[in-house]
């Protein structure tokens, strides 16, 4: 297979990896894990974290919060009430280099199958339109930096580069309990992805 990025210049970091869907069920564990909940034909919802199957009447389950309330319970060490969703109706995400992007084409070779969630491609932050409050990855030395929010727009930095000040998603959630805006760190733009 040939390197989709043989003409990448030295300078520019590869993207983040891309994030398969997988089904709860072969996942090992789920505490914590992002995960995405609904049917096959009806549709999707995601912006969620799972906790350890829970087995009740033969049936097996999987809590799972909207991820401000996950935050706020993990922080905070508060309970909060988290549904049981049938584990045949959750996934989970998880990076998967394995993937090949079928890219921006027409809207022929954007169509995905109605069966399981489509897999997540990262778009670089130029092209991925309003940034506040979206999920970003920071490539940081060869590394992906994930759990970041976006907190501002494209903006020219200190030094004059084009950057985007992100937090990390436990202060980007605080900041909605409490009231006290986050740490932020700007981020130059060839270097973030939106997930």
């Amino acid at each position: 297979m040939p390197d989709p990025f043989a003409d990448q210049p030295d300078w520019a970091p590869r993207p983040p990896r891309p994030t398969a869907l997988v089904p709860a069920a072969v996942a090992a564990t789920l505490r914590g894990r992002r995960v995405w909940v609904g049917l096959p034909g009806t549709g999707w919802r995601g912006d969620l974290r799972g906790d350890e199957k829970v087995v009740q009447r033969s049936r097996t389950y999987v809590p799972v919060l909207p991820e401000q309330e996950w935050y706020r319970a993990e922080s905070e060490g508060v309970e909060v009430f988290a549904p049981l969703v049938p584990a045949d109706r959750v996934w989970v995400e998880q990076p998967d280099d394995t993937l090949t992007d079928p890219g921006r084409g027409d809207v022929l070779s954007r169509l995905v199958s109605l069966d399981a969630p489509a897999p997540r491609f990262p778009v670089p932050v130029v092209d991925a339109g309003p940034l506040v409050g979206r999920r970003v990855v920071h490539m940081d030395d060869g590394q992906e930096r994930r759990d970041l929010r976006a907190v501002t727009e494209l903006h020219s930095g200190a030094d004059g580069d084009i950057c985007v000040r992100a937090a990390t998603e436990l202060a980007w959630y605080r900041w909605v309990w409490t009231g006290q805006p986050p740490e932020t760190i700007e981020l130059p733009v060839h270097l973030v992805w939106v997930e």
